[in-house]
């Protein structure tokens, strides 16, 4: 993927003395008095930000947070507490400019936070006229939030269209390049780990991975959709019947490349959903009619993790049973800890899924984590988000 990086334009010097206008994603979770609970993003916003301020250039931040009402500006909307964790962390003072698209002062060296985005009108529809207004602001737009490239807004995508120089930052760059090297150009054979509670919210992924790669692994209610689909009985165990055909389909896709998707071959089964419930192994042919299935098999878990150490690149998007339980963990466990012993390069994006590695205390063992969560499920759909589309027009 051709893009401008920031990085480069540092490297070479570009960037001393011009206005840099940073996109990045500090919607970071806070409790019911705006205190932040957990600041990874803010962490993780902070190489650019520096990158920036060291190239000695007058530097703007600016994100979303929360879901604010466009022009009616809430104290609970506001990026106040976010600006207090950046000064901690930067070791400097980093003040809140609110009513910024007139205007904002700010000196080389200097960082400032523009209020939350989403308060300006027309940001969610990507007004021409704003980001024309905010494009004016800089001589650098830079792109590092990759939790909302998947949406063409007014500081995603519209504000690229206008400025001088538009580029990606340094944690948009690293999710482009681990995308690339796991889905574009990836080292055989390419296992993808799927797993969810529905075969429709993951069916478009489903269908685009069943396309590329030559192991599928379902996981959770998909998997047992998929065991419906290859005729085995479910008990009471969630799935969507409406979707066996879908389920066939993808199956027989991936035969047709001499492919497969693996059907367990033994499940962990309850007669309840609760933390306290009874947990018995049996074979997939013996779930009875009161059974729920809430992981696969041990005998089912060595098979992939054999698979997952042979591959040469892994795309993992869920844990495939109910591991917060820990008598349903057994099926995530084994495959994380074969992801983390693999030598195949692996990408992990998605909620559950990082709670998973972060369980499992796997994090430097995976090649790349990925910071969005429907971003990352859209690129796993095949599609082109705004935001890499965007800089890659303004690059060539």
């Amino acid at each position: 993927m051709q893009i401008l990086r920031f990085s480069d334009l540092c490297a070479q010097g570009k960037a001393s003395g011009q206005r840099v206008f940073i996109r990045a994603d500090l919607n970071v979770p806070q409790d019911d008095n705006g205190k932040i609970t957990e600041d990874t993003r803010i962490r993780a916003s902070l190489p650019c930000i520096q990158m920036a301020l060291d190239a000695g250039a007058a530097v703007m931040v600016t994100s979303h947070l929360g879901r604010p009402t466009e022009g009616e500006f809430k104290p609970e909307d506001s990026l106040e507490p976010v600006a207090e964790r950046m000064s901690e962390l930067l070791g400097r003072d980093v003040p809140v400019v609110a009513n910024w698209v007139d205007g904002v002062d700010v000196q080389p060296g200097q960082v400032v936070l523009l209020e939350n985005c989403r308060l300006n009108k027309g940001e969610k529809k990507n007004n021409p006229e704003l980001a024309q207004k905010m494009a004016k602001l800089c001589d650098i737009y830079v792109n590092d939030a990759f939790g909302t490239a998947h949406r063409a807004e007014g500081t995603t995508y519209g504000i690229a269209e206008y400025a001088q120089t538009a580029c990606a930052g340094p944690l948009l760059a690293a999710e482009i390049d681990a995308i690339s090297q796991a889905l574009a150009n990836p080292k055989r054979p390419l296992i993808a780990i799927v797993a969810g509670s529905k075969v429709s919210t993951k069916l478009t992924i489903l269908q685009s991975l069943s396309k590329n790669v030559d192991g599928l692994i379902v996981g959770g209610g998909i998997a047992n959709t998929f065991m419906l689909a290859a005729g085995l009985k479910i008990g009471k165990s969630l799935a969507e019947p409406d979707l066996l055909a879908d389920a066939k389909a993808v199956i027989e896709s991936m035969k047709a490349r001499g492919a497969e998707v693996p059907i367990p071959t033994d499940v962990v089964v309850a007669k309840t959903f609760a933390a306290d419930a009874e947990a018995t192994v049996k074979a997939a042919t013996d779930v009875a009619d009161d059974d729920m299935i809430l992981d696969i098999g041990p005998e089912t878990a060595a098979k992939l993790a054999a698979q997952l150490k042979a591959a040469g690149t892994i795309v993992w998007n869920g844990p495939v049973g109910v591991f917060e339980f820990d008598q349903f963990a057994n099926g995530t466990k084994t495959l994380a800890t074969a992801i983390a012993e693999s030598s195949a390069f692996s990408i992990a994006g998605g909620g559950d899924t990082l709670a998973a590695i972060a369980k499992y205390g796997i994090e430097k063992n995976v090649g790349y984590i990925s910071t969005g969560g429907g971003a990352f499920l859209e690129v796993l759909e095949g599609k082109t988000l705004p935001a890499f589309d965007i800089l890659q027009k303004r690059a060539s």
